[in-house]
């Protein structure tokens, strides 16, 4: 079998490949995409293990290795930079840093998602993008709507609408309304189909489906869920999930000082947070101790601390209820569930939340 270690660029890798059976060793530096093409496709017809950080713009790079059947491992930047602590860092440094892990069996591999979750993915990404850029233009409406005397609630509708365009402007601010209400009819038509799409996944997801009898979980939060998660058997317990997601405060804590905590760590998936953080808000309408929390927390602290404290604790909930394979009204009428025996889907896991 080849090994070969990957640094890879945007516009280049710097490999180092050994030949196990031979004992050959060599080091090159593929320009993308000519060099590199030729380079794998020479080598469609052997074994080849390919290390590579995770990093982005390789989706092509992913592609055809997965068309020419080779092996590809992902690995934790962190931890890859972790166990090499030499200041001194070049991309032939870190392709021979990255060969090494995989000869010794230390590559810190991460789980990657199939060809079939990235479309999903990609599906949901476009969609919250589009919808992201449709508040920005109700906000800008709602701002000429304001300049103008117009106050009172901003939830948007047709009503809404229809006073914004009744307002008696001239000039360029009637031209920036006129442009800014067909951007909003332009993202509208681009928008529903996406809709569609998802609740169509979503109800083909039977996980998605379970987490959607959760208040504030619509096909959006679960789908996202279900995909970014993955296999929830790779996270033990709960807060590992919290963690995951960049949902916990980072902490600083040495020696005399103890628990030294700050903002959350952000790290992980943003899409799937920041709708968790969305979908939050109308959860803890629904449940009183959550209520409770977020009203406390909002008052002592901000709004935005409360938001995320719900947002970590509906995080865990949804792991939760894909372990135990139970729907909201189940886990709600179980109740506590801290050291009793469950057998979710047959995996016979105790959990530990």
């Amino acid at each position: 079998m080849m090994i070969i270690g990957c640094d890879f660029h945007p516009g280049f890798q710097q490999i180092a490949y050994l030949e196990q059976e031979t004992g050959e060793y060599g080091e090159r530096r593929l320009g993308h995409r000519g060099e590199a093409l030729a380079f794998y496709r020479s080598l469609a017809d052997r074994a080849v293990r390919i290390g590579v950080e995770a990093t982005g713009n390789d989706r092509w790079f992913r592609i055809l290795i997965g068309e020419l059947g080779h092996e590809f491992l992902v690995g934790d930047a962190s931890a890859i930079h972790a166990s090499a602590p030499r200041e001194q860092r070049t991309d032939k440094r870190d392709a021979r840093h990255i060969l090494r892990l995989l000869v010794e069996n230390r590559f810190p591999a991460v789980w990657q998602p199939s060809v079939a979750n990235e479309e999903q993915r990609q599906l949901l990404l476009h969609r919250c993008r589009l919808v992201r850029m449709r508040a920005r233009i109700k906000n800008q409406l709602d701002a000429i709507a304001k300049n103008e005397g117009l106050t009172g609630s901003r939830t948007w509708s047709a009503k809404r609408r229809q006073v914004i365009e009744d307002l008696p402007l001239a000039g360029w601010y009637a031209n920036r309304r006129a442009d800014l209400l067909g951007l909003l009819d332009a993202l509208d038509t681009r928008i529903e189909p996406l809709d569609a799409a998802v609740l169509a996944a979503a109800e083909q997801n039977a996980e998605a489906q379970l987490l959607m009898t959760h208040p504030g979980v619509g096909p959006v939060v679960s789908l996202a869920y279900v995909l970014i998660i993955g296999d929830w058997r790779r996270f033990p317990r709960g807060k590992q999930v919290g963690s995951y997601l960049g949902l916990i405060p980072a902490e600083a804590s040495s020696g005399k000082h103890q628990q030294q905590m700050g903002h959350v760590t952000k790290q992980g998936n943003t899409l799937l947070r920041w709708l968790l953080v969305e979908a939050a808000i109308k959860a803890q309408s629904k449940d009183p101790n959550w209520h409770r929390q977020y009203l406390r927390l909002s008052m002592n602290k901000h709004h935005g601390v409360a938001k995320v404290a719900i947002a970590h604790k509906l995080a865990v909930r949804l792991y939760w209820m894909l372990r135990s394979g139970q729907n909201y009204t189940q886990v709600m009428e179980r109740g506590s569930h801290a050291g009793q025996s469950v057998q979710p889907n047959g995996c016979g896991l105790k959990p530990s939340l």
